[in-house]
């Protein structure tokens, strides 16, 4: 089967990009710099990403506000238009089907956008649930680019011709001009920096994403999959089939602010109000190993020579110079401070349950 390609594909052999299968996409893991200096130019600076492989629904019609409310496990009725929020869907079983971000345009018409590897899925899923509302697939029409980091606003301020200065986190404004190219504006990210994503069309994709990395006052660093994964993981966020999946509930994965049991019915509903009555059998939580190592997914986490879980991510933090992780292990044993091993390559090392998130930006001003 051969992989997707978003319409960025022919710009990363200008930019040292090397490419890598991802969910179904051939997309860039780096570029020229390495990803240690992505990284770190997120955190200090502003990074440029190509995320185009995002898929985006439309919903429309008098139904769509309560159709999506009955799909999701957050509540769409506390939006108002220009703003958006972010929810686990689930199956009856109250697995986790994906994790979206809806964006309320109207009372009649929204944006759900979905994972990659998941497009298929959540549209076979969200008609099978709601075939009577209008579900309309943007993917092909649709390109995403984020700009994150502490200059991100700055960035943005001064190439688009509505303020986003003031723009409050989890909102957006349509119909802006950024480099004279028409934009949704969008300020949210998947870094734990402050940053924006702009939604375009396919045919302007190249020409913004050229003119933002090489016609701006500000030295922005092309930022590929690898530099994405540190950054999101250092900031807790989680990524779909790592930390949600199938077979792992919102609960599980520490997303209770997220899943609205009191909202009325939904999909999954019954099968988490069970499961918040008994209590998660399982937990997500951090840990930093404490000897040299990195654990990947799927390491198995011991304690006292017992298996009580698997590590769902984990890296080697450039921020923190730590390695880290999260693992879901049996609720029982995930307390702060605990010690506990992970095997890696036959190996166990010393490993330690801390706080999440990691690291948390320090906010300023903008």
């Amino acid at each position: 089967m051969s992989l997707k390609r978003t319409p960025l594909y022919s710009l990363y052999e200008r930019y040292g990009g090397k490419t890598v299968p991802f969910g179904g996409w051939d997309m860039p893991v780096q570029y020229r710099g390495g990803i240690l200096q992505e990284h770190i130019a997120v955190r200090t600076q502003v990074g440029l990403f190509d995320v185009s492989h995002m898929g985006e629904f439309e919903f429309s019609g008098a139904d769509s506000e309560s159709a999506i409310n009955r799909l999701i496990t957050n509540d769409v009725t506390r939006l108002v238009d220009g703003q958006a929020l972010y929810s686990p869907v689930c199956h009856e079983n109250g697995g986790t089907v994906d994790d979206v971000l809806v964006y309320r345009f109207a009372a009649d018409r929204f944006m759900v956008v979905v994972n990659a590897s998941n497009i298929e899925k959540d549209l076979s899923h969200f008609r099978a649930h709601e075939p009577t509302v209008t579900i309309k697939d943007r993917s092909q029409e649709t390109a995403l680019l984020a700009l994150q980091g502490p200059q991100a606003v700055d960035l943005l301020e001064s190439v688009a011709d509505q303020s986003v200065r003031d723009l409050p986190y989890y909102h957006f404004l349509q119909d802006v001009s950024v480099l004279g190219i028409s934009c949704i504006v969008s300020r949210t990210g998947y870094t734990g920096e402050d940053g924006f994503e702009l939604y375009v069309s396919h045919e302007d994709a190249q020409a913004l994403f050229g003119a933002l990395a090489e016609k701006t006052n500000f030295p922005v660093t092309l930022v590929g999959l690898g530099a994405r994964d540190t950054l999101r993981l250092e900031a807790r966020l989680p990524l779909y089939g790592h930390e949600l999946s199938d077979t792992i509930t919102p609960l599980e994965a520490g997303l209770s602010p997220f899943v609205k049991l009191d909202k009325g019915a939904f999909v999954g509903r019954a099968a988490l109000v069970a499961e918040r009555e008994k209590g998660s059998a399982r937990k997500l939580i951090g840990f930093e190993l404490t000897e040299r190592g990195i654990a990947r997914a799927e390491c198995d986490v011991f304690m006292d020579g017992k298996r009580i879980g698997f590590v769902t991510s984990g890296t080697f933090s450039p921020t923190l110079q730590k390695s880290i992780g999260l693992a879901l292990v049996e609720a029982q044993h995930a307390e702060i401070g605990k010690m506990c091993e992970v095997e890696i390559r036959g190996k166990r090392l010393q490993a330690v349950f801390v706080k999440t998130p990691f690291y948390r930006r320090t906010k300023t001003s903008s």
